[in-house]
């Protein structure tokens, strides 16, 4: 009887269950190049069945400078990279998330780095400006994101047929408060360029720690390799699940991480582990 309600349980565990995927790139300065290689791994990631896929940040333009974005930046609503999105989002049929490209800002110096998120008709459904900037003086390195970035002020969740989906980009990582701001997510997506200095020592712990304390999957699109510009990123695109574990991941160059995300386990952790009705705030 036990073995039979076991394979039920399984069954039922499966009902709801869907594959989405993280792209993993090495962008250069080159837009069209670079969109052509994302198409290619987006198809990729749609024929292992992916309905949520997620580009990396900067997917679109990897510059030689700091500078080169702001020569392609785009309004919101028209522009190259955002005809790549919806009508990519169109053709799959797949919910898409934009990972990040420089949108217009309020100043001609700068851009807002953006997280576009579109849905199975090509239609806009999310918009999410970078909230915190980057910034490293570490022996030759040396980055200072407020320089050409204006910073974004608002939390973002998208309701989506996947759940709630809360957006994060990059160096937001660092900062759990964001996260627990948005409440009740079922899935955190997290466009990133990870230095490799910093990403070897703390983007994997992170990244797992996000979704420990989130009790929600955390879809890690990342730029991972040697870029022309000189740079190195970290890789490791990955999912994880509710209870930390890494379902797939990719350590370097471009690629697709591909995994299946279960809402009925999700809600069975939850249902075991009710930590996220323990919260208690203080105030100091």
């Amino acid at each position: 009887m036990s073995n039979i309600n076991n394979t039920q349980q399984r069954i039922a565990a499966q009902v709801n269950a869907y594959k989405v995927a993280a792209i993993q790139m090495a962008s250069g300065p080159n837009v069209a190049g670079n969109l052509g290689e994302a198409g290619r791994l987006i198809a990729q990631a749609v024929a292992k069945g992916a309905r949520l896929v997620v580009l990396p940040e900067f997917f679109a333009i990897m510059g030689m400078n700091e500078l080169d974005k702001l020569k392609v930046q785009e309004p919101l609503g028209t522009g190259v990279i955002q005809k790549f999105l919806s009508d990519t989002a169109r053709q799959h049929k797949i919910w898409l998330v934009g990972g990040s490209i420089p949108l217009s800002a309020s100043t001609p110096d700068k851009v807002m780095n953006s997280c576009l998120v579109y849905d199975e008709h090509g239609e806009r459904v999310a918009r999410y400006d970078k909230v915190h900037l980057f910034n490293l003086e570490l022996g030759n390195e040396h980055y200072h994101e407020a320089k050409t970035i204006e910073a974004g002020n608002q939390v973002v969740v998208v309701d989506s047929p996947f759940g709630r989906i809360g957006i994060g980009i990059c160096y937001d990582l660092r900062f759990p408060e964001l996260f627990r701001a948005m409440k009740n997510l079922d899935i955190i997506v997290l466009p990133s360029a990870f230095t490799e200095t910093t990403g070897k020592m703390h983007w994997e712990v992170l990244v797992r720690a996000r979704a420990v304390e989130n009790l929600a999957y955390v879809i890690a699109a990342a730029q991972g390799g040697y870029h022309v510009n000189g740079r190195e990123t970290h890789g490791n695109s990955m999912v994880v699940d509710p209870w930390g574990r890494v379902l797939d991941r990719l350590p370097r160059g471009s690629g697709v991480v591909v995994a299946e995300i279960n809402p009925a386990y999700q809600a069975s952790l939850r249902a075991s582990l009710p930590a996220l009705s323990h919260r208690t705030l203080y105030n100091c």
